[in-house]
């Protein structure tokens, strides 16, 4: 086991394996003038992102931050990702987690004249 943890997982490997190729692709569509290529490389691109999204919700990816020494190897899946990570953007969009707790302060009035108090309710 490595003495850091370095953020590389499954879900990162492919990612940027499958992205590698798209952009090879995008390259090659620009270099021979070719605009299905740099089409096709594009969408490459774009399965290369949703795959690294389906492995990091199904266990695969890294939470936001720093992980437990338990967990720095590749091969570990992350149990946690059912609920969502805190602050993680993809468990958002898919409709896992809670959202980052924002603070919120409401200034105006309640309708009748009187301020509205600035307490948490």
């Amino acid at each position: 086991m490595s003495q850091w943890d370095e953020g590389h997982t499954i879900a990162g490997w492919t990612g940027f394996g499958i992205a590698t190729v798209g952009v090879a692709g995008i390259g090659v569509g620009v270099c021979t003038g070719n605009a299905l290529g740099v089409w096709g490389g594009l969408a490459v691109v774009a399965i290369g992102a949703a795959v690294t999204w389906a492995l990091h919700l199904s266990g695969w990816g890294k939470p936001p931050g720093r992980r437990p020494a338990a967990q720095w190897g590749l091969r570990v899946k992350d149990l946690t990702a059912r609920e969502g990570h805190p602050g993680c953007v993809g468990c958002r969009l898919a409709g896992r987690g809670r959202p980052a707790e924002i603070p919120v302060r409401v200034v105006g009035s309640s309708g009748t004249g009187e301020p509205v108090s600035e307490s948490a309710g």
